[in-house]
């Protein structure tokens, strides 16, 4: 089912980071093989502590690990597509959650798994929820940890698109595509102005905007696209 171990995690992080990096990659998919896409945290992964444990010990290895790790997918400079085939839980529902698009196989679940083991939402989930789908919503889901059906998922906003199984690999790579085909660094400001909006008072929200306005009319693309425009015909985005 994918649970997650801390070199897996750390893994996934350093893949990141080397996207955002690198001029050729231009989208990010972010999917798993067999039944589930990440049933939470492998705590058998997690690295021993040194000694006895002391007030303090917990949130830093939060704040090293799970917060890191969604932090990572949020700040990526590439868009992030969660392609989700199978169980979403804990800790691997806030990936999903945390990429900028999702699409969920129709038999996959979204399950804030925390309340069944007396835990907190960690790794970003009291932060996620709420933003997409309302305080209530993200209430009932996190003080139940009942399963959310893909279908669910859809109608409350968490999912973008529900495909049969099939189709999942698919659909992704069609969007991965398409974005691939893209202005990057448009889409990259883009990205961060959405992510950064609901934290933001109007004027800040206005400033941010046009800062990212202006530095992107710096970029190839964005002259590629205002051309194309003007002579009519299809722009030819290279990603710079």
């Amino acid at each position: 089912m994918n649970a997650v171990t801390w070199d897996q995690r750390e893994r996934i992080m350093e893949l990141l980071a080397d996207a955002s990096a690198d001029p050729d990659v231009r989208a990010v998919v972010v999917t798993a093989t067999g039944k589930g896409f990440c049933a939470g945290a492998d705590l058998r992964g997690t690295p021993p502590a040194s000694g006895e444990r002391v007030a303090g010990d917990v949130a830093r290895t939060i704040r090293r690990g799970a917060q890191r790790f969604i932090a990572a997918v949020l700040d990526c400079e590439k868009p992030v597509i969660a392609a989700v085939n199978g169980t979403a839980a804990g800790i691997g529902a806030h990936l999903a959650l945390a990429c900028d698009l999702v699409i969920a196989a129709e038999g996959a679940r979204f399950i804030e798994v925390f309340v069944r083991r007396g835990l907190v939402p960690d790794g970003g989930g009291a932060y996620l929820l709420p933003r997409l789908i309302g305080p209530q919503r993200a209430k009932e889901l996190m003080f139940f940890g009942d399963a959310l059906p893909a279908a669910e998922a859809e109608r409350l906003g968490l999912v973008n698109r529900v495909v049969p199984a099939e189709e999942l690999e698919k659909t992704a790579r069609e969007w991965a595509e398409r974005l691939a085909q893209g202005p990057t660094r448009a889409l990259t400001l883009t990205k961060q102005l959405v992510n950064a909006s609901l934290d933001s008072d109007r004027a800040t929200a206005f400033a941010a905007e046009a800062a990212a306005q202006e530095i992107n009319m710096t970029t190839r693309d964005a002259n590629e696209g205002v051309a194309s425009f003007v002579e009519r015909r299809a722009p030819e985005y290279r990603g710079r």
